[in-house]
């Protein structure tokens, strides 16, 4: 009897999906579910990546945890990566701030989440207690943001290693410095000088074994969506498209925009990967260079080795609504 479960599992969903440990696991109690349809790399790190999503549990948020449970689980998922505006509308207040429960730890509850959450900083966090959510790295086992900003370098099990960066990009957007506004008081205090540098000197490693580079942040270098014609937008793609560019960033992670959004302007090495809809959603579209839009709720599961990277949206339904993939 398991032999054919097993083979009807393959036979409904193909790729290289591993049906009998999903047996093995509800054998075991695990009744959390899965999504069969996701496609994982052989000797791949895996890991999910959302913006976007503190509402507390209202919109579309649950609903999307419970996917991202269920993701996480197919694809043994190793982290969480978090885009921004972690919580609406204005921040956290302190470490105990009630939110912390209603929006985060009540929430992404599958067992599978309780993996490190590596987290950006949005332009609603700047509205709280930004000092809070670096401090609740002391709190939480699971989230990680040890400063504004913050890199980190995961081994890959061929050889290799992927550098991972996670900026601020909140100080570098010129519409929060408007005469008369007190809602940016901190962001307007940060030094982007610094962050510059500091994003420089990190991006221009020299370890030979770093294949892959990642820089994650909350505003978008590019849109089709409802800031298509946004002078920040425009202004944030002349500050940093090019400098991607110049040091081989494979790939930058953003939200933002409430929507799915995958864009390669022709010419750039650097593809975008928006995925801001984790609770709320706002209607899209696509300029030059989209790959794929979607005004859906829902996240992004990554799966990378050596020689590919394979990204896939899905929506709250558990549904992968697109993939595409990077090779080198």
């Amino acid at each position: 009897m398991k032999q054919i479960l097993t083979l009807i599992l393959v036979v409904l969903f193909g790729g290289p999906l591993l049906a009998q440990e999903y047996i093995s696991e509800e054998k075991s109690g695990y009744k959390g579910g899965f999504i069969p349809a996701l496609e994982t790399l052989d000797e791949s790190l895996n890991f999910l990546v959302m913006g976007d999503f503190g509402r507390n549990g209202q919109y579309f948020q649950k609903e999307v945890a419970h996917q991202m449970g269920k993701a996480a689980m197919t694809l043994g998922s190793e982290f969480t990566l978090s885009m921004g505006d972690n919580f609406y509308p204005n921040g956290v207040q302190s470490t105990q701030d009630s939110q912390w429960n209603s929006s985060f730890e009540n929430i992404y509850t599958n067992h599978s989440l309780y993996e490190n959450w590596y987290v950006a900083l949005g332009n609603h966090d700047y509205r709280g207690n930004i000092q809070a959510q670096i401090d609740y790295s002391k709190v939480s086992r699971r989230w990680k943001m040890p400063s504004t900003y913050y890199s980190k370098t995961i081994a890959l099990e061929g050889g290799s290693k992927l550098l991972l960066v996670v900026m601020d990009t909140n100080p570098f957007i010129d519409g929060y410095y408007k005469k008369g506004s007190d809602r940016y008081e901190n962001i307007i205090a940060q030094d982007t000088t610094a962050q510059r540098k500091w994003l420089a000197e990190t991006l221009n490693t020299t370890d030979p074994l770093i294949k892959w580079k990642m820089v994650v942040g909350h505003h978008p270098l590019y849109s089709g969506g409802k800031r298509v014609a946004s002078a920040d937008t425009k202004l944030f793609e002349r500050k940093f498209a090019s400098f991607f560019d110049k040091y081989k960033v494979d790939a930058y992670l953003c939200g933002h925009e409430h929507d799915f959004q995958i864009i390669k302007p022709q010419g750039r090495y650097t593809t975008q990967f928006l995925t801001g809809s984790a609770c709320e959603v706002r209607p899209t579209g696509k300029r030059e260079g989209s790959l794929f839009a979607a005004a859906e709720p829902g996240f992004m599961a990554f799966s990378i080795n050596d020689r590919k990277l394979v990204v896939q949206a899905v929506n709250e339904k558990g549904i992968v609504l697109f993939k595409t993939e990077i090779n080198k």
